[in-house]
């Protein structure tokens, strides 16, 4: 059972987007299970606090926050071998050479601080993500048997239309459960 102070949420990022602003998931000490996107860039390592070190392993110096094109609160870090003041050591970043040393501009709300520092590999992460995409699916085949938009007109047969559409993924995910132990019981 999950812990009561760790609040979960299984919905899909794009719910949570719907209802639940990043705030309020990390206020309450949330975790919305969503995994790791760089957008290309390399996983940058950080403190707890959420400071990034450079790739020479050092951490890096807080310069100023900024509203990111992207519309988040970013804080601007740079290279602490230049920043706040030069310390005389050289490094291999390509950057450094130039004189502008390495920049990050990682997102500085809370929400975006709590998916950087989420630990993906614990299994309060794994339960919850197991939890949203179960979700999803569930969703996708209620989409796909053509829940969203029903072509009967009044409630009733709207209702009806609903619990056959459940009945239907219920006899589905029976099926797929006595699959699965069929071939675990054919294993011993």
């Amino acid at each position: 059972m999950l812990s009561e102070k760790a609040n979960s949420y299984g919905q899909s990022a794009c719910q949570l987007a719907g209802f639940l602003s990043n705030e309020t998931v990390a206020h309450r000490q949330g975790i919305a299970a969503i995994p790791l996107n760089t957008h290309g860039h390399e996983e940058v390592p950080r403190d707890p606090d959420g400071t990034p070190y450079c790739s020479k392993g050092l951490r890096m110096h807080p310069i100023f926050q900024f509203q990111h094109t992207n519309g988040f609160t970013a804080q601007r870090f740079r290279c602490p071998l230049l920043f706040p003041e030069r310390t005389g050591e050289v490094c291999d970043h390509d950057q450094f050479a130039k004189g502008r040393g390495c920049v990050k501009d990682p997102n500085w709300e809370k929400g975006g601080l709590m998916r950087a520092l989420l630990d993906r590999s614990g299994p309060l992460y794994h339960v919850v993500y197991t939890q949203r995409t179960a979700c999803e699916r569930i969703n996708s085949q209620a989409q796909a048997l053509g829940i969203e938009q029903p072509k009967v007109r009044n409630g009733r047969s709207v209702a009806n239309l609903n619990t056959l559409t459940y009945l239907i993924m219920n006899v589905r995910a029976l099926q797929k459960a006595n699959s699965i132990n069929k071939g675990i019981l054919a294993m011993n």
